[in-house]
């Protein structure tokens, strides 16, 4: 959506050539800009909080042997994944005769620890391997007391794995911890999360964003937009006709959550604001190209320095020779002529004087 440039022109203030910055495209590569288009959407209000994936406590299992013996075949090690029904591993019974007697996984998982080799004797009390099933985690949150009101089952929340790379999930709240933490002012609240494609771990870190509230068409923008102070909030507007120009266009901002910032004044959904690269527009005046060169590039024809258009009258001058460039040569011609006639001058009065000087010594000559 593009919203007509008469409208930008009213919505925005007075643009300086201060609040303009204009880039090549070697300089857009470099700066990485990219742009996102102000929206109306459902605004989530989030508070952040760190936690810690885990097991869930019914998805371990424990393998263990229901006869004495000793381990004549290990078919498994920690890492591998097993499916339910799989033979894992032989136990030769202590009975007469020596059965063999196979033991099966009781549930499909990755094997997390063995605690078993090759010939070790056994019997039904020795736990032999533990299997996860991490097809599902928890994803424990510890949360501020003061946030406890705000929580209910079922309540959402973003979660992002560090280790990832910020990759983000969405938990659902399925119950919270059995008390609270006096030391930290926390209590833990317990979110069920998908492990898509098993690469999730217990134990590695988690930030969560928990949505509270949700508010339906607002003007939002994503953070990484917004620049300067809390008392000067700036955006950088991609220009409707100029490509690769952009305005800072100062922003009233509301509240803001994990991703977008509210925009209560300065901006209309549909404009294109500046994203990746925002942070370092501040930085790029020194290699700035002029708006004459952008509007030049932009158009195809010629523009005055200001960015005006060229007018006819100014096309014909330059046609006749430069305009006021040739004015100021015609009324160079006279002053040139008198600053010649100077110098004649000049030199006819020191040759004068330099002939009096040499009659004046002879005749004081005559006289010594």
């Amino acid at each position: 959506m593009k919203i007509p440039i008469l409208l930008l022109i009213s919505l925005l203030p007075v643009i300086g050539e201060e609040d303009r910055v204009n880039l090549n495209e070697t300089s857009m590569k470099n700066l990485g800009i990219e742009t996102f288009a102000a929206s109306e959407m459902t605004f989530e209000s989030t508070f952040f909080a760190i936690g810690s994936l885990r097991e869930i406590p019914s998805s371990h299992s424990v393998v263990s042997s229901r006869i004495p013996g000793r381990v004549v075949d290990l078919k498994v090690i920690a890492g591998d994944q097993v499916t339910e029904g799989d033979e894992i591993l032989r136990i030769e019974s202590r009975q007469i005769g020596g059965k063999i007697v196979p033991v099966l996984a009781p549930a499909s998982g990755i094997v997390a620890e063995s605690h078993v080799r090759l010939g070790e004797p056994v019997d039904p009390s020795k736990e032999l391997l533990d299997i996860l099933d991490l097809s599902s985690l928890w994803a424990i949150a510890r949360v501020p007391q003061q946030e406890a009101g705000k929580l209910d089952i079922g309540t959402k929340a973003r979660i992002q794995i560090p280790a990832m790379k910020g990759e983000t999930i969405e938990g659902e709240l399925i119950r919270f911890g059995t008390e609270a933490d006096a030391s930290s002012g926390t209590f833990d609240a317990i979110f069920l999360i998908k492990n898509t494609g098993g690469k999730l771990r217990p134990g590695m870190r988690a930030e969560f964003s928990i949505i509270t509230a949700t508010r339906e068409d607002i003007t939002v923008v994503p953070r990484e937009s917004v620049q300067g102070d809390l008392t000067n909030r700036v955006v950088y507007v991609q220009d409707f006709d100029l490509p690769n120009s952009f305005v800072k266009a100062p922003v009233v901002t509301g509240e803001e959550n994990d991703i977008f910032v509210e925009i209560k004044e300065g901006l209309y959904p549909g404009v294109d604001v500046v994203t990746n690269g925002a942070y370092l527009l501040g930085f790029a005046g020194g290699g700035n190209l002029s708006l004459k060169e952008v509007l030049d590039a932009a158009h195809g024809h010629e523009h005055n320095e200001d960015g005006s258009e060229v007018t006819d009258e100014q096309e014909k001058t330059k046609a006749k020779g430069g305009g006021h460039d040739h004015e100021h040569e015609e009324n160079a011609g006279p002053i040139n002529q008198l600053l010649i006639i100077a110098c004649v001058i000049l030199g006819v009065l020191l040759v004068i004087s330099g002939s009096r000087q040499v009659i004046l010594e002879r005749r004081l000559a005559k006289f010594t």
